[in-house]
């Protein structure tokens, strides 16, 4: 039997909460909850003292994993690389099932979110692009072909 039970989320570190739960809301992921944390709980699970943090839950329209977002409020959070590209170590990108690619990347575009690359074929079975959305994040969206 496999120690893991469920996936349940995603975390993502962000500067700008309001600006990324609005990117994530608006692609139709549902709030679930938001809250501030700090205390002996967060400083133990993170290994940093004394911090405080707010976060964000949000749930897929299936119900399945959810993304956590969270900004630190203390410490200050550590700038990444916001144009990082597929080959850099750490998260790579969250990818999403959707009906109409060109719809999505047209309504992306006009909000100024870039393909990171093209639109690609996959076998003739997926047609999948990458956009960097808010913050550098890759979102990788991918229509199956009927």
């Amino acid at each position: 039997m496999s120690p893991i039970r469920h996936f349940d989320h995603v975390g993502i570190t962000v500067a700008d909460l309001d600006l990324v739960t609005n990117f994530f809301a608006d692609l139709g992921f549902a709030i679930e909850g938001r809250t501030v944390l700090e205390g002996e709980f967060l400083d133990t699970v993170v290994g940093i003292p004394d911090a405080r943090t707010e976060m964000v839950m949000l749930r897929p329209p299936d119900g399945g994993t959810a993304l956590e977002l969270a900004t630190f409020i203390r410490p200050n959070h550590e700038p990444g690389s916001p144009g990082a590209m597929a080959n850099e170590l750490g998260l790579r990108s969250v990818a999403f099932e959707v009906d109409d690619l060109q719809a999505i990347l047209d309504w992306l575009a006009a909000d100024g979110y870039d393909l990171v690359g093209g639109v690609g074929e996959y076998e003739g079975v997926w047609r999948m692009a990458s956009v960097r959305g808010p913050e550098g994040i890759i979102v990788s969206l991918a229509q199956r072909i009927d």
